[in-house]
């Protein structure tokens, strides 16, 4: 792959890069005759995706409507692909209130063996592994880690907690925004509903949160916490063998988790709206403070490689140092120490990316700056 702009480490150099095996072999230095030539695009290592629960929009499409498993997985992959991800850990959703809970767990199962049957058949274009949701204030929640935690595609669970008066909905007018807007509660019954949640999260969270941390280190499992929001749920986090804080809800949590060095995700989408969706802290104010490691696709495809290069035209940071946070740091932060950089003998997921200016908005007034991926490479393989 020849006269691409290279986006190493440290730098951005005008090369090309070998692959030979599946990992790469030379990175060069200057314009080559030999190999594809990328007429001057960006070459990037492929996306390690740690938190994207996109595929269950795929399973159910609508309210009501249920897709058939397979197809729905192979979507979610091929619009991954499309997005320049090369690595991605498919978010499976476990614990659900009880109204709801028959649904859930049924969706979790037939996403876990679509999953499994589809790795196992070649069928996927991006590498999968899985990241187990688990909402610990249900009570299903440890059943069902206990029934999919074996599975060796797992490699992250994640600790959440949506009640009502904490965490990412500490604001009720939020919680019940968000759970009316989705259609899970008319507005007429959201009161009702907020009270058997914080019924329910009393009787499980503590007892689950502490059982599900201990089984996935008994397993091997990289643990993250969801929604940390003050030191105290920081410390509690740590203590349970926490490595990765995703989306903290405020500056003071994001101080803490740092201090502690865990791994801080935020969502892409953020930066690209310029703020949260639920009213806390903003990415870009944690990136300004050093407090920002990691960068994932939440619930728009898209817009991680979309926050990488606005975050550039913003002229926040280089462009190496952007790459580094839906790259790299994704895939250290789960112990994926083979690939996220163009390293010799790193594996050889890559993805072409051109650029197309457009004028300025009020959240981006220097100008937007969106990524077109033309080509995808895994392990040195074209896959898109």
């Amino acid at each position: 792959m020849t006269n691409a702009r290279v986006v190493l480490s440290d730098e951005v150099i005008l090369g090309s890069v070998a692959v030979r095996d599946g990992r790469i072999a030379d990175i060069s230095t200057g314009i080559v005759a030999a190999g594809e030539d990328l007429d001057g695009d960006y070459l990037l290592p492929g996306i390690v995706e740690l938190h994207t629960d996109h595929v269950e929009y795929h399973l159910r499409p609508r309210p009501g409507v249920h897709w058939e498993a397979m197809p729905a997985v192979l979507a979610h992959d091929a619009q991954m692909t499309a997005a320049g991800a090369t690595t991605v850990l498919d978010a499976v959703r476990l614990g659900s209130e009880p109204s709801n809970r028959e649904t859930v767990t049924r969706s979790a199962r037939r996403l876990m063996d679509a999953i499994t049957t589809a790795a196992a058949a070649g069928a996927f274009r991006v590498d999968h592994a899985i990241h187990l949701r688990c909402e610990v204030s249900a009570e299903d929640c440890l059943d069902r880690f206990e029934e999919f935690a074996d599975h060796p595609l797992v490699r992250l669970a994640s600790l959440m907690d949506h009640t009502p008066g904490q965490r990412q909905f500490h604001d009720l007018a939020q919680f019940k925004k968000y759970y009316i807007g989705k259609g899970l509660v008319s507005e007429s019954n959201v009161d009702a509903y907020a009270d058997e949640l914080l019924h329910e999260a009393s009787l499980h969270a503590d007892h689950n949160r502490h059982a599900v941390a201990e089984g996935a280190r008994r397993r091997g499992i990289a643990l993250a916490a969801h929604d940390d929001a003050t030191i105290e749920h920081v410390k509690e986090s740590v203590g349970l063998g926490v490595r990765v804080a995703e989306f903290p809800t405020t500056i003071v949590a994001a101080e803490a988790a740092v201090a502690h060095g865990l791994s801080v995700v935020m969502g892409a989408p953020n930066i690209v709206r310029g703020g949260s969706q639920s009213g806390n802290v903003a990415a870009s104010a944690l990136l300004e403070r050093g407090l920002l490691h990691v960068l994932s696709s939440d619930y728009v495809p898209s817009s991680s490689m979309q926050a990488a290069f606005q975050l550039v035209a913003d002229g926040t940071v280089r462009l190496e140092d952007a790459v580094k946070l839906i790259s790299s740091n994704p895939a250290t932060a789960v112990g994926l120490d083979d690939r996220g950089e163009i390293t010799v003998g790193r594996r050889g997921d890559l993805v072409r990316v051109r650029t197309h200016a457009l004028p300025g908005t009020p959240e981006h007034p220097a100008g937007l700056s969106v990524p077109i991926v033309r080509t995808v490479y895994r392990q040195g393989v074209r896959v898109a």
